[in-house]
C-alpha cells in the first residue's frame, strides 16, 4: 500500500520549529526523557517501529502530525477537539442524572477543555483520554458502559450461535464447484477457507452491536451476507497467514459486540493451530474490550475460560518462549493504556510479543489510521479489518524489509552448533571454558568491550594447552538484542559441557589493556563481570548448572558482588537502572 510521503522531520536545524516539536512530545505526555516511566524508551519503541533515518515515531494519522506543526490551527484540528468534547458531554448526559452533578462536571471538563487546546499542541485522542480520567476521578465510575458492554455481548453471541447462523454457516453451495478438480486436502484446504471468509464477513454488521433494536438477519439474509464483497490489499496475505502452519498471531481488539466475531474467528485460527495472543486494554475506556470486561463480563469470561492469561508487565524472550510452549493456543494480554492504540506507551510485555509474532491482525478504522495508513514502517505485518461503507475493509502492510527478527528457533539452532564445538572439543580431551564478560554493559563502548574479551581469551589460550573457551563476543549478529543473547546462550550454558565458567575479573580488564600497550581508561577502572546485566543473569544460572555438576568449576568476582544489576532496558544491551540514569 503507497502512502503519502511526508517530510522527514529534522531536528537541529530550525530552533523555533525544534521547540514546537519538542513541546509537541511533552504537551501529550509522550515524551521518554520527561516520563520515563510512563513512556518506552526509543529501544522499545523499535521492537514494533522500524526507524527511518532516526525519525522519531508518534501517535497519531500522519495528517494529524502536519496539521499540528502547521501552527495554523486549522478548521480539522478544532473540529476533532470539538468532537472529542462532545463525545464526553454525552456520555455525562447518559450516566448521570442528578442535575448539580451532571452541570458540575460539564462546568469542569469545559475548563479543562478550554486549557488543553490553546496551543493546538494535542492530540484529540489523548485530549479525549484525559477528559475520559476526568469524569472517572469524579465520578467513581470504575467501568461506565460495563453494562451495555455486557448487554451488546449477550446479544452478538445469541446471533452467532443461533440455528439460522448455524445453517447458512455449514450450507454447501455452488462455492466449491467443480469438486472433481479437488483432492481430499485440497477439499478440506477450500472448506476452511469458505468457513473462514464467512466468520470475516460478519464484521459488516455493525448495527447490531451498535443499534440496540436492530433485529438478527434472517437465513437468507444471512446468506447474503457471507458473499459480501471484500475490499482491499490483505485478503490474500491473511489467507496465506492461515494456510501456513502454527503462525504466531497477535490480535488487537477493538469495541465491544463484535469482539464476540473476533473471538469467534480468534477459536477458529487456534482449531487449525495457530497461536493467537488476544491483547485488550489495561483498563476501561469507553466500549473498547478491557480486562475488567474479561474477568465481569458472562459471556467474555465463558469465551476465554480456556485461554491464558498473561498478567506479566516485562517478560523476557526466554519467559515468553516458555508461556507459548504451554499446552494453549490462545492467550490474553493487556496492551497496558487506556486509550485508542498507542505504541508509545504500551507495556514492555506488548512490545516483546509486538516483535516476537508472525503477524500483527489490527481492528477498526482508527487502528487502520495509525498503523496501515501511517507512513511510519514496522517490525511485523499487519493485517487491517474495519467497515468501509458497510463493505469489509482487509488491508496489508508488510514489515520493514530491513528488520532482522531471530526467532526462537533459529537462537536454538545456533546455540546447538555452539554446543556441537564444545562436544567435539571434550572427545579431543580439550578442558572447554565459557568466558562471562562485559559486553554491552557500558553504553556505547560494545567495540572496545569485544576487543578487550578477545584480546584476554587469546592471552589465556597462549597461556593454556588444550584448552577450548567460548568467546561470547565473537557470536553477536547484527538485529540480535540482549534478550536474544540470553536466550541462545543458556541453551549452552545448561548443556553440562561446560568444565571452567570463568568470569571476567578487573585484573582481566587491566591485563587486556596492557596486552594492547594502552592505560585503562577511565569508564573502564575497577570494572568487572558484576557490572554486567548479563553476567548477573549467567552467575545466577551457573549456580544452578554448578548443583548439577559440581565439578565445573567457577572462577571470578565472588558470588554475593553480583548485587547491582537486574534487568535489561527493553531493547539494550546494559542495565534498566542505566537507562534510567
Amino acid at each position: 500500500m503507497k502512502h503519502k510521503a511526508i517530510p522527514l522531520v529534522r531536528v537541529g536545524e530550525n530552533p523555533d520549529f525544534d521547540a514546537w516539536f519538542t513541546a509537541f512530545f511533552l504537551k501529550n505526555t509522550i515524551d521518554p526523557f520527561a516520563y520515563p516511566t510512563k513512556v518506552g524508551s526509543k529501544e522499545q519503541i523499535e521492537f514494533m517501529v522500524y526507524p527511518e533515518d532516526g525519525e522519531r515515531y508518534f501517535p497519531c494519522s500522519d495528517k494529524m502530525f502536519e496539521v499540528i506543526m502547521s501552527r495554523e490551527y486549522p478548521p480539522f484540528l478544532k473540529n476533532r477537539y470539538q468532537q472529542a468534547f462532545d463525545k464526553i458531554m454525552a456520555m455525562i448526559d447518559e450516566l448521570i442524572d442528578i442535575e448539580y452533578d451532571n452541570r458540575f462536571l460539564k462546568a469542569l471538563i469545559k475548563i479543562k477543555y478550554d486549557d488543553e487546546i490553546h496551543t493546538g499542541l494535542l492530540i484529540p485522542s489523548r485530549l479525549e483520554k484525559k477528559m475520559y480520567k476526568i469524569f472517572l476521578s469524579r465520578t467513581h465510575i470504575e467501568n461506565p458502559y460495563s453494562a451495555d458492554k455486557q448487554c451488546v455481548n449477550k446479544k452478538i453471541k445469541k446471533f452467532i450461535t443461533s440455528e439460522n447462523m448455524g445453517k447458512a454457516l455449514n450450507q454447501i453451495d455452488d462455492i466449491l464447484l467443480p469438486i472433481e478438480n479437488l483432492s481430499l486436502i485440497g477439499l478440506r484446504e477450500k472448506i476452511k477457507e469458505i468457513e473462514f471468509q464467512r466468520r470475516l464477513t460478519l464484521i459488516t454488521q455493525e448495527k447490531l452491536w451498535t443499534q440496540k433494536k436492530s433485529k438478527f438477519p434472517s437465513l437468507n439474509q444471512i446468506k447474503k451476507i457471507f458473499k459480501t464483497p471484500i475490499l482491499g490489499d490483505g485478503l490474500l496475505p491473511l489467507l496465506a497467514l492461515v494456510k501456513k502452519s502454527k503462525q504466531k498471531i497477535l490480535w488487537l481488539a477493538d469495541e465491544s459486540g463484535e469482539v464476540i466475531l473476533d473471538l469467534a474467528i480468534v477459536k477458529f485460527l487456534a482449531e487449525l493451530g495457530h497461536i493467537v495472543i488476544f491483547a485488550v486494554k489495561e483498563e476501561p475506556f469507553f466500549k473498547k474490550v478491557c480486562l475488567a470486561d474479561t474477568r465481569t463480563d458472562p459471556v467474555l469470561v465463558n469465551e476465554l475460560e480456556n485461554a491464558h492469561f498473561i498478567y506479566e508487565k516485562t517478560i523476557s524472550k526466554n519467559s515468553l518462549v516458555k508461556l507459548l510452549k504451554y499446552d494453549k493456543n490462545i492467550y490474553v494480554v493487556s496492551d497496558g493504556t487506556r486509550e485508542n492504540i498507542n505504541l508509545l506507551l504500551t507495556t514492555t510485555t506488548f512490545s516483546r510479543i509486538f516483535k516476537e509474532m508472525d503477524c500483527v491482525i489490527s481492528r477498526g478504522k482508527i487502528q487502520k489510521k495509525r498503523l496501515i495508513d501511517s507512513h511510519f514502517r514496522f517490525t511485523q505485518n499487519i493485517i487491517n479489518l474495519c467497515l468501509d461503507k458497510n463493505k469489509l475493509m482487509i488491508t496489508y502492510k508488510p514489515r520493514h524489509p530491513d528488520f532482522i527478527k531471530f526467532s526462537h528457533q533459529d537462537l536454538e539452532e545456533k546455540a546447538n552448533k555452539i554446543i556441537n564445538q564444545m562436544k567435539s572439543a571434550k572427545k579431543r580431551g580439550m578442558t572447554v571454558m565459557f568466558y562471562s564478560g562485559i559486553i554491552g554493559s557500558i553504553p556505547g563502548k560494545i567495540d572496545i568491550a569485544k576487543k578487550i574479551m578477545s584480546t584476554f581469551i587469546n592471552y589465556l589460550h597462549k597461556q593454556s594447552s588444550d584448552l577450548f573457551i567460548i568467546n561470547p563476543s565473537f557470536y553477536y549478529e547484527l538485529g540480535m538484542d540482549a534478550d536474544d543473547l540470553m536466550y541462545m546462550w543458556e541453551i549452552v550454558q545448561r548443556s553440562t559441557y561446560i568444565d571452567i565458567w570463568r568470569f571476567q575479573t578487573s585484573t582481566d580488564i587491566a591485563q587486556s589493556f596492557s596486552l594492547l600497550t594502552q592505560k585503562v581508561p577511565p569508564e573502564w577502572i575497577g570494572k568487572d563481570a558484576t557490572y554486567s546485566t548479563g553476567c548477573t543473569k549467567e552467575m545466577r544460572i551457573a549456580v544452578e548448572v554448578q548443583k548439577e555438576n559440581p565439578e565445573m568449576q567457577l572462577i571470578g568476582p565472588s558470588i554475593d558482588k553480583f548485587m547491582r544489576r537486574n534487568e535489561y532496558g527493553i531493547g539494550s544491551m546494559y542495565d534498566q537502572r542505566l537507562a534510567d540514569s
